[in-house]
């Protein structure tokens, strides 16, 4: 499943229109906001359009509303165009996914949404939101379903970069989707092992006791209760690529299923804990499109992929461990596992002198209770840094937002036995209180950024369906980007 999930990233493809065939019955998808644009197209358009335009009372300032004007020619009725309302300009900062809904709503056939070469929203967004929104996981349907993902549209009009950013959203997502008992530890280094197959990058794996005598022990520690001598057993993945340009790592929290431990989760904590390593799928993501957009860096990728489970052998409540960096933590609950994991990764990727360390996580409730389960939370030991990050993901309409590092708040970690607790006392600030955690595993003071993230839809918009979710990725590739670029 794992190596399936990489190859299918770009099946999208599938469906775009040949740029070199001629293609009578591509149909045009016109979309409008209220205005003089809007009144002037339909000043051009036949009596037919316009009248029906007018019976179906079509109103562009209603957000999504879409009508489908037909043609009757010798006596055969088809489809002639498809006319899109995009709301006020007061929306037009995210008119752009309204053309998300379009595959789950129109009708069979090949679609141009560029036809007029007067995109009244930024093009590649446009055509991005197409593709995502033509996302379906339907790998276990006994059935074959009709999908969203057959209808086409003109490959002329989607830029390249859009292809690569789309397929980095299907990969992100298809890992998330399939579920713990085919996206283990194990299919979880097949899926990234084949991404560096793909674009010649190196791959390393430390797994089982090895993490032991490596130095890797919090790793061990979280996952050595799932069943070590199979394909659950905890390992680290080490990829890497380029040899030339900046150093950036990218780390990600790879818990395939958690059960929260000896301290369980309740049954409905626990439902969507397939997606506890949407960390580690959102960096594979997130590789996939620096390597295919082949941005000048080494790019170093490490993921904990390990599964939090119960067993005889299960880390405990109390227990003292020792970080690969040598300090010690007091286990307060099992389930602020996350933490564990990457504190090690953490301490491994300082040791390179990365010019940028960059982790994801689904690391705390805390903060989807601050920003709701749609804006990632984001921190880093840069001001300046967290300023140019959000406001790039305003922008690109791809919110993160800032939260601090609010040093006073380290106390709640203090211990009585150990260096630090791995959950802060008074429950109050649970995303600060973890980002610290954190911060104390960064060595020689990198440029760090941490992503706190749902990377789950729990309900479906237009061209976000319900499921695994990349979320900040395309703020976080523009920012890295940049990053790279930059003079100092």
């Amino acid at each position: 499943m794992g190596k399936n999930a990489v190859h299918s990233r770009t099946r999208f493809q599938e469906t775009l229109l040949d740029s070199n065939t001629t293609h009578p019955d591509v149909i045009p998808i016109y979309g409008f906001f209220p205005g003089e644009h809007f009144r002037q197209w339909l000043e051009e358009q036949g009596g037919s359009t316009r009248g029906w335009l007018e019976r179906v009372d079509f109103d562009p300032a209603k957000p999504g509303s879409l009508v489908l004007v037909p043609k009757c020619l010798d006596n055969n009725i088809s489809l002639d165009c498809v006319v899109l309302g995009l709301g006020t300009q007061e929306d037009a900062s995210l008119a752009w996914w309204h053309y998300g809904a379009l595959p789950g709503k129109l009708p069979p056939g090949a679609y141009s949404l560029d036809a007029s070469g007067n995109l009244p929203v930024d093009k590649n967004r446009a055509h991005l939101a197409w593709i995502l929104g033509s996302y379906s996981f339907a790998t276990y349907y006994k059935s074959k379903r009709g999908g969203t993902e057959k209808l086409p549209v003109l490959s002329t009009e989607m830029s390249e970069s859009t292809q690569h950013m789309a397929a980095a959203y299907f990969l992100t997502r298809d890992l998330i989707n399939i579920p713990a008992s085919d996206m283990g530890p194990a299919q979880l280094e097949v899926a990234a092992s084949e991404l560096a197959s793909e674009f010649g990058a190196s791959m390393k794996v430390v797994q089982g006791d090895d993490l032991l005598s490596q130095n890797f022990p919090q790793i061990h520690a979280v996952g050595r209760a799932a069943r070590p001598d199979t394909d659950q057993a905890p390992r680290l993945l080490d990829l890497s690529w380029g040899d030339s340009g900046k150093s950036i790592v990218l780390v990600g929290k790879g818990v395939t299923f958690d059960t929260g431990g000896l301290d369980i989760k309740p049954a409905t904590g626990m439902r969507l804990m397939k997606k506890d390593m949407a960390g580690a799928a959102q960096v594979l993501g997130l590789a996939s499109l620096i390597m295919s957009m082949n941005l000048d860096c080494r790019l170093r990728v490490l993921v904990a992929a390990v599964e939090n489970s119960i067993g005889g052998d299960a880390f405990r409540p109390g227990d003292i461990l020792t970080a690969r960096n040598g300090k010690t933590t007091e286990v307060d609950n099992t389930d602020a596992e996350g933490r564990l994991i990457l504190a090690d990764c953490l301490t491994y990727a300082c040791e390179s002198n990365p010019d940028l360390v960059i982790d994801c996580a689904t690391l705390t409730g805390a903060q989807r209770v601050a920003m709701g389960t749609d804006i990632a939370g984001v921190f880093s030991n840069r001001a300046t840094i967290l300023s140019r990050l959000q406001h790039i993901g305003e922008d690109l309409s791809d919110p993160v937002w800032s939260l601090p590092l609010h040093r006073p708040y380290r106390k709640e970690l203090d211990s009585t036995v150990a260096d630090l607790k791995n959950c802060g006392a008074s429950g109050y600030a649970g995303a600060i209180t973890a980002a610290l955690y954190l911060q104390e595993f960064l060595v020689k003071d990198p440029t760090w950024i941490h992503v706190d993230f749902m990377g789950y839809n729990s309900a479906a918009r237009p061209g976000r369906p319900e499921g695994g979710e990349a979320m900040g990725i395309r703020a976080l590739f523009a920012f890295i980007r940049e990053f790279i670029e930059s003079p100092e």
